[in-house]
């Protein structure tokens, strides 16, 4: 016995996407087991301000909103202006003839009405019609009422009314999905600038389909996803009190620019990167006196830029480098070292001839012993003198800083150069020694790389050293190179023209908490509103703003429980 096939059925689209059940209330409409209530705007402010509907668009809660806006016939808007303008006339004059005091919302209407009527005539503006409907969804009636409350307060925290579509919950339904038809149709007059300020297109977000995660967007709970290598430059510069969190953000965005490819490479004033160094098999370099890592100041690129003078660009990096090591010198001392530079690199066959200043594996570059025999060997007294202070870093106590051939190679994903067994003088020299080495070896190869140099205040009370940060920050995107400029002495960083440009020359900007003896410099130099001030001085471990180009938000930086392990420099954290 042969069972007869099940009769086919033809589904068509309608049959597949109609819900199951469908209900229509006085106040709410039911689609299954989700209620829905629509809202419709009924009055907007007389001033707006662009996103002035942000605090909908950001609601903490799904909505469903929709605009419909419908372009009129300005011929005809302008003949009904008349008509208006002439009844509001003549309301307030019959207010005067009869001794009544004027009805201020005429005289404010009436102003409104002529403005707008002046700006028609020129063409400077067009008359538009607009509707904006908004549909709640919920789980049950105490949810939608409570999300139905939160929403219309939201909207008269705006200066909006809004009201339910009371019997006309299926039209208001309707009107929110997206088919662009507008069942309801309850317009409200607008020209050209006050729509434009409807359109949500300004809302603080950062999020961009590739980069690295930085933290979460206080606005709106939404992620900040950011390339920085998609700026004009990819420079970086970190503003905050102590403990504000600037090492932990940083950490963060190395370990998560490594899982990316890109080479990282650290100056860490604090050993602060130990942890992260050792977990990802990176290469922790201990800068100090007793190190068996050497680097040569006087080295050379080994590829050098097509038309640049190398030669003349190195004597005066290290012309800068010099004054820190002799301290302050007078125009006839500079002079000298200039002179003996010129002749210590001769003397190895480099002269102005570009051919020659290409440090090659056969060309055998000077040391600082070199130069200190060329200042003995000029013989006079001011030579000698600067001879003098030099000996000390050449045979004294600090011998071995500087003076040997350099035995470093930077091969890994992520070096770290520590120098916090150097003493507190030496930091910055050894700081503005490490930069040169590092911007020398990575014009070999272009690819994308960050630099992060920590404390960089030690830098920047050197004019000399300053200046060559400067001059590495504003070069840094020939070289696919973004430089991470950090600093907790923020007063002392602004108050000097080589941090501002540092800023200027920075396309993102992060500042954390600040103390308030620098709260008004740092609202001056980034614009700030009274409100993010206050936030800045409130703030908690990893809050702040977060600027990107012309867009900035509020920031809170979050890491996973495994990332948080290893960034951390709580001490209490590390006890446990």
């Amino acid at each position: 016995m042969t069972l007869d096939p099940k009769p086919k059925i033809d589904l068509t689209l309608q049959d597949v996407v109609a819900p199951a059940e469908w209900e229509v209330d006085f106040s709410h409409l039911r689609i299954n087991q989700t209620l829905f209530r629509s809202f419709i705007v009924t009055s907007y402010p007389r001033f707006v301000d662009p996103n002035w509907l942000e605090p909908l668009i950001a609601f903490d809660h799904s909505l469903t909103i929709s605009m419909f806006i419908y372009p009129t016939n300005s011929a005809g808007v302008m003949d009904d202006l008349k008509r208006k303008i002439a009844e509001m006339e003549a309301t307030l004059q019959s207010d005067l003839d009869r001794g009544r005091a004027v009805d201020p919302s005429v005289e404010v209407a009436l102003e409104d009405a002529e403005a707008l009527q002046d700006q028609l005539a020129r063409g400077t503006e067009r008359f538009f019609q607009y509707s904006l409907y908004v549909t709640v969804p919920a789980k049950n009636k105490t949810e939608l009422n409570n999300i139905s409350q939160l929403v219309t307060s939201t909207l008269r925290s705006i200066s909006i009314t809004a009201y339910p579509s009371v019997l006309e919950m299926e039209d208001g339904f309707k009107s929110t999905l997206p088919v662009g038809e507008d069942m309801l149709y309850v317009p409200h007059n607008m020209d050209t600038t006050s729509l434009a300020t409807t359109f949500p297109f300004t809302s603080s977000e950062l999020t961009s389909p590739q980069g690295v995660v930085y933290g979460i967007n206080e606005h709106n709970d939404s992620l900040i996803i950011f390339d920085r290598f998609s700026q004009e430059n990819a420079n970086s510069t970190i503003l905050a009190t102590s403990g504000a969190g600037k090492s932990y953000l940083v950490k963060l965005e190395t370990l998560r620019s490594l899982m990316l490819g890109t080479e990282v490479i650290v100056i860490d004033p604090e050993r602060e990167y130990l942890k992260l160094a050792q977990a990802v098999g990176g290469d922790y370099i201990n800068f100090s006196t007793n190190s068996p890592i050497k680097i040569n100041p006087f080295d050379l690129p080994e590829v050098a830029d097509q038309g640049e003078n190398e030669l003349g660009r190195k004597i005066l990096s290290l012309s800068g480098f010099l004054k820190l090591v002799l301290g302050e010198l007078t125009p006839q001392e500079s002079a000298i070292l200039d002179r003996a530079l010129n002749t210590t690199y001769r003397i190895k066959g480099i002269t102005e001839d570009t051919r020659t200043q290409m440090g090659k594996k056969d060309t055998e570059m000077p040391l600082m012993e070199d130069l200190y025999k060329v200042l003995l060997g000029m013989e006079d007294q001011v030579s000698t003198g600067l001879a003098v202070r030099l000996e000390r870093f050449i045979r004294g106590s600090l011998a071995g800083i500087f003076s040997a051939p350099s035995n470093l190679r930077i091969s890994n994903l992520l070096t770290i150069f520590s120098v916090r067994d150097l003493p507190e003088q030496l930091r910055p020299l050894a700081m503005h020694l490490i930069l040169d080495y590092i911007w020398t070896k990575i014009r070999k190869e272009q690819k994308k790389r960050i630099l992060v140099v920590d404390e960089a205040w030690y830098l920047m009370k050197y004019p000399d050293s300053a200046s060559f940060l400067v001059e590495m920050v504003k070069r840094a995107r020939k070289y696919f190179l973004g430089v991470t400029t950090i600093s907790q002495d923020v007063e002392d960083f602004l108050e000097r023209d080589h941090g501002k440009e540092v800023i200027s020359n920075s396309s993102m900007q992060v500042l954390l908490k600040q103390a308030p003896a620098s709260i008004e410099r740092i609202g001056e130099t980034f614009n700030l509103s009274q409100g993010e001030k206050r936030l800045l001085l409130s703030s908690g471990v990893g809050q702040g703003l977060f600027f990107a180009g012309n867009t900035h938000v509020a920031m809170r930086v979050v890491a996973s429980p495994k990332e948080h392990q290893l960034v951390t420099t709580n001490p209490t954290e590390y006890q446990n």
